[in-house]
């Protein structure tokens, strides 16, 4: 199969390999310097995002203490409207108990005119204590219709039944049934209806020869209206405590729901706070390695390593995916993931870069000891992991040589030939011979640098007999072909 592919893996001279070793230190020092640097402004990043967050959680801090004072506030506000309608119904009610307490006394002047002497002292000192509880803001009570009722009878001791005094006395029971208030029927609806119906038959008995049937009716009337106006009081004050019962729990309940409210905006501020903070840390660490994440990536797509561009190609679009969806958890993971890869990312880079600029140092010294051995350099393709070059002999036959990388990372030739005579001879033995090709690509070898340059190993191909090597042409074989 003399026509088949001829294969020769090249390894560098030693001083070629020393300066590439010293290119290699090199780059690994400025790879630790650049990830220094990266470090440093990544600590530097991640001491502003504690600032940041330091700042957030201290204004979330003033803005739940203002929340706090305007909830105190709010409640000392509340308390003071609470002790103000205290205040109020108390005051009202100890205006009503001193006009009681007026009217009492009125009557004590009248039963005193009328001639009821005995017994009026008493009821004047209980007068007397009874205005001093309500100096001293205390509630009457029924006290004061208690106080009504003796001097109401002691009156009517005094005045005897004279029938010009019934209508007196039923004007003031009715006076009395009135001060009830309009109220009074709902508040206390059996004893309203018991004091009507009482009235109306006392108001039927006060007529000439009614005295002993008013007589008899008065005390149950002014029992019963006494009975009333306290049940009336006491009714009253209960509702008012109940109104104001409900206006505190009303008041509780929109200041709960007030500072419910206030507690999920403060949540939601502050997890927008802390989204907006992730996303601006996770965006700003992508600033500092986006640059030469980029760089790598488009290099070793040039250089022919799909899978290095690849794999940082698809770190970087996870973070500006997960920056464009928002999703600070995923950015910052995929951006730290991205920090990490890089540094070996480089690495490899930097072995790429090596690989193909000693491609590069071989395809000039290739293109020079063909060109020096007669060949004409027809053009060459940069195919990223490798170089294809075209050569022609002066008779017309075609080399094309490709100078790629093994995958020991060595360089090796790989030649094309076709047109030479002797890639198409056989000797009696079926062996495929290339003597003379291969005897000049041998000598093409022997040009390459050796121990400065490149040092390519035995020529190669499919069907070369084992164990056999051509021995270099001299230098002063002159190259001559025709066609058979």
């Amino acid at each position: 199969m003399s026509g088949s592919p001829k294969y020769s893996s090249v390894r560098v001279g030693a001083l070629y390999a020393q300066r590439e070793a010293a290119e290699r230190r090199r780059r690994e020092e400025e790879r630790r310097a650049r990830e220094r640097r990266r470090a440093a402004e990544r600590a530097r990043l991640a001491r502003q995002a504690a600032e940041r967050r330091e700042r957030a959680r201290a204004e979330a801090e003033r803005r739940r203490a203002q929340v706090a004072r305007r909830e105190a506030e709010l409640q000392a506000g509340r308390a003071a409207e609470r002790d103000a309608r205290t205040v109020s119904a108390r005051a009202e009610q100890a205006r009503a108990d001193e006009r009681g307490l007026d009217e009492v006394r009125e009557l004590i002047a009248e039963a005193q005119r009328s001639g009821a002497g005995a017994g009026i002292g008493s009821l004047e000192r209980r007068l007397g204590e009874l205005r001093e509880r309500a100096a001293r803001g205390e509630r009457l009570g029924d006290a004061v219709e208690e106080l009504r009722g003796r001097v109401v009878g002691l009156h009517r001791e005094g005045t005897g039944n004279r029938t010009e005094d019934s209508a007196t006395v039923l004007a003031g029971l009715e006076r009395r049934f009135s001060a009830t208030g309009p109220d009074g029927a709902a508040l206390d609806a059996d004893g309203h209806r018991r004091c009507s119906d009482l009235l109306d038959q006392l108001r039927a008995a006060a007529g000439p020869g009614g005295e002993v049937r008013f007589e008899a009716l008065l005390g149950t009337v002014e029992h019963t209206l006494v009975r009333h106006a306290a049940t009336v009081a006491g009714e009253r004050e209960a509702a008012e405590r109940r109104v104001l019962a409900e206006q505190e729990r009303q008041a509780a309940e929109a200041a709960e729901l007030e500072a419910a409210e206030a507690a999920e905006l403060e949540a939601a501020e502050a997890a927008r706070a802390a989204l907006e903070q992730d996303l601006a840390e996770a965006a700003e660490r992508l600033d500092v390695v986006r640059p030469a994440a980029e760089g790598v990536r488009d290099t070793a797509a040039d250089l022919g390593d799909p899978v290095l561009a690849d794999e940082i190609g698809d770190a970087l679009r996870a973070v500006t995916e997960a920056l464009a969806a928002r999703t600070a958890t995923e950015a910052l993971r995929t951006v730290a993931e991205l920090e990490d890869r890089l540094p070996d990312a480089e690495r490899r880079l930097d072995e790429l870069e090596l690989a193909y600029q000693r491609r590069r140092d071989l395809v000039e010294a290739l293109q020079d000891a063909m060109t020096g051995e007669g060949f004409a350099f027809e053009g060459g393709e940069d195919q990223g992991g490798s170089f294809r070059l075209h050569f022609t002999r002066p008779a017309g036959a075609t080399y094309e040589t490709t100078v790629g990388t093994g995958d020991d990372g060595a360089p090796v030739l790989v030649y094309h030939v076709q047109g030479e005579p002797d890639v198409i001879l056989s000797d009696p033995r079926d062996e495929a011979v290339c003597d003379t090709t291969e005897a000049l690509l041998e000598r093409v070898h022997e040009a390459l640098g050796g121990d400065d340059g490149f040092v390519p190993g035995e020529l190669t191909w499919d069907g070369k007999p084992p164990g056999r090597r051509a021995e270099p042409l001299p230098r002063e074989t002159s190259w001559r072909w025709t066609a058979p």
